[in-house]
């Protein structure tokens, strides 16, 4: 037997001559070494089948007459080893039977016959592997497109299940907000309802005038079309915009400010800055307190405490500010009706829009004007009763509050057993009953 290399690493591709003549194998060798293809040469086909353990072969090339297997046999037990590699049939016989048992049992790929050709041999031989290094390729792309397409299924199915379990993480993340977003709304509702007393329970503050100039801020927060926080805000500052006076002597707000002392009126102008600071443990009233604390800014430049100029105001304290002015000049009106009351404070307020004021606010609250006495209207059908009238379960369509303007129960209070008691008793103690607006039991 003649061989190249029998220890040639595994995976190395090359071409396999199997004969029984050494002259053959010798020709076979040196024609394809010349043409830079590696050869391994074996003089025995059952030694040659023992080298597929170890190594990958393009092509066989296999005579036809050997004495202990002929071509025929050999090749189909390579078929069987490796069905990819070329078989070419090499013999010296031209009978069609020979080369019928080849295409038959081996299934070859071609047949040339002794003597050769050099050029059709090397041409052949060429075809035999650019075909066998195709088929690999093309076998290693199913694999790798099979391995990818798995890869993607697995993906997909992983995606799927982190979708879903994402997706529950959010509706839960959401549902927390939501439940945040109530609390904090409760919190700025109680909190306000709650400093709102103390400003109606002060006989030197006018608890229904903090109420209008937080209608007002609402009506211009709607028509500014501001943000549903911002419209929610809006309000609260109007209800609070007195809040510092609380920790003032009275003669300094008893009276209108046209009548205070310059050091007086100096003094007046600070209430801002300590409302600030009793609201300050209130976090969730920022906002608010920002806006109270800015109120006496002017667009201009010219106002208190900071001197800033336009949009670097707050746009609740711009807000804020022309509602307060507005029922300022309302109360301070010589007419003699409201309707004319409330014609002159807008004209009031208007000579000042551009210096005092922000312009579009300005236009705000006159496309709102019409509404600023108007009532709030309840959804639903309403009742009037007193105290003595009312049922477990029954919500209340408005705040509730005391002679002296001081709020005992807010909009939307579901009345307990225990509130019918407390309202009852409290009813005992006026002259007249309550007049309550409620809606149906829920």
């Amino acid at each position: 037997m003649t061989q190249k290399n029998l220890n040639t690493p595994i995976n190395q591709v090359d071409v396999l001559c199997i004969d029984d003549d050494e002259i053959v194998l010798r020709s076979l060798t040196r024609l394809l070494e010349v043409n830079n293809l590696s050869v391994i040469a074996c003089d025995n086909p059952q030694n040659a089948l023992t080298l597929f353990k170890n190594h990958e072969f393009g092509l066989i090339i296999s005579d036809m007459r050997m004495p202990s297997m002929n071509g025929a046999e050999f090749l189909e037990k390579v078929r069987g080893l490796a069905p990819d590699t070329q078989r070419i049939l090499l013999t010296g016989f031209a009978d069609i039977e020979t080369t019928l048992a080849a295409v038959n049992q081996g299934q070859i790929h071609g047949y040339i016959q002794k003597p050769w050709q050099n050029d059709l041999l090397l041409r052949s031989i060429k075809n035999s592997l650019e075909k066998f290094s195709l088929k690999k390729q093309n076998k290693n792309l199913e694999e790798q497109v099979k391995t990818q397409n798995q890869e993607l299924l697995e993906l997909n199915n992983t995606l799927e299940q982190r979708v879903e379990k994402r997706t529950k993480q959010i509706k839960q993340v959401l549902k927390q907000l939501e439940d945040a977003n109530e609390r904090e709304k409760h919190e700025h509702k109680s909190t306000v309802e709650l400093l709102y007393n103390f400003i109606n329970a002060n006989p030197y503050l006018d608890g229904n005038k903090a109420q209008n100039i937080a209608n007002t801020c609402t009506q211009i927060a709607l028509y500014l079309n501001l943000s549903k926080k911002s419209i929610e805000l809006a309000p609260m500052a109007g209800y609070l915009a007195q809040i510092g006076l609380l920790a003032m002597d009275p003669e300094l707000y008893r009276k209108p400010v046209s009548r205070l002392s310059e050091q007086q009126r100096k003094i007046f102008y600070t209430h801002p800055s300590t409302a600030q600071l009793m609201l300050m443990p209130a976090v969730h009233l920022h906002d608010v307190s920002d806006a109270i604390y800015h109120q006496f800014e002017r667009y201009n430049g010219n106002g208190l405490p900071k001197g800033l100029v336009g949009n670097d105001i707050p746009i609740g304290a711009m807000v804020l500010s022309l509602a307060r002015d507005y029922w300022e000049a309302f109360e301070l009106s010589n007419s003699t009706t409201d309707k004319e009351r409330h014609l002159d404070a807008l004209q009031n307020v208007k000579l000042y829009s551009g210096t005092f004021y922000h312009p579009k606010i300005v236009r705000a609250l006159e496309a709102s004007h019409g509404k600023l006495n108007e009532k709030i209207s309840s959804a639903g059908s309403v009742l009037i009763c007193s105290a003595a009238e009312l049922k477990e379960g029954m919500v209340l369509g408005h705040a509730l509050h005391n002679y002296n303007g001081i709020m005992l129960l807010s909009k939307g209070h579901v009345f307990s057993c225990k509130s019918i008691e407390k309202l009852q008793q409290l009813e005992c103690k006026k002259p007249t009953p309550f007049r309550i607006m409620v809606k149906s039991a829920k």
